[in-house]
């Protein structure tokens, strides 16, 4: 009889379905002299789980933790900081000088370059607009082309 309920525990504990009073029916069964011949192959392990449950850590865990000298770290965070403004100022500044450069672009204390300068913009201008009004053209020739092919 108890030879059939240690197989059932067994099965069981294979299963994950035991409970704490059955694994310790099978330690104390499968730690104890008579062992059933076909039932040897389980005695290794469950004598190892008794055997590391009695072993007890002699290794010795560090304790001290690391202190970090945050002093530096904000002296450090400081540092960027300031850098990233001088920087900002600095690139701020240059573009407002740039800005300034800018706006006196164009002026001009001779009438008579002013008037060479104007020529030659109105000239560049005005082969632009011939340019597209010879497209235009091509749109006019395709839209007659069209009304004689489409009559409506």
């Amino acid at each position: 009889m108890e030879l059939n309920r240690i197989e059932d525990i067994l099965e069981k504990y294979f299963q994950g379905e035991t409970s704490i009073a059955e694994e310790n029916e099978l330690k104390e069964y499968f730690s104890s002299p008579n062992v059933a011949q076909h039932l040897e192959q389980y005695k290794p392990m469950f004598g190892y789980f008794s055997q590391v449950k009695q072993q007890k850590s002699t290794l010795e865990l560090p304790l001290k933790t690391k202190k970090r000298n945050v002093a530096w770290l904000s002296i450090a965070a400081s540092v960027v900081v300031l850098l990233g403004i001088g920087t900002y100022m600095y690139v701020s500044e240059k573009e407002a000088a740039t800005v300034v450069t800018q706006s006196e672009l164009g002026t001009y204390d001779d009438p008579e370059e002013a008037l060479a300068a104007t020529q030659k913009a109105l000239a560049l201008l005005s082969n632009n607009v011939n340019v597209g009004i010879g497209s235009v053209q091509y749109i006019k020739e395709y839209e007659q082309s069209k009304n004689k092919i489409f009559k409506q």
